[in-house]
């Protein structure tokens, strides 16, 4: 199964480990997933902060 990688650095998806780790977020399932790497992170961040927010 192939997996999808944004790299951060670079702002490109690449199709498999391409890139220094600490560059990539992912792995992802599909290419399109990796393209919106940038909405996912910022949406489960948030997603986080409401629950630790909850939690104190």
């Amino acid at each position: 199964m192939t997996e999808w990688y944004y790299n951060i650095r670079t702002g490109e998806v690449e199709e498999g480990k391409q890139s220094l780790a600490s560059d990539l977020d992912g792995p992802f399932a599909t290419r399109e997933e990796a393209a919106r790497a940038p909405e996912i992170i910022a949406e489960r961040a948030r997603k986080w902060a409401e629950e630790d927010a909850r939690n104190e």
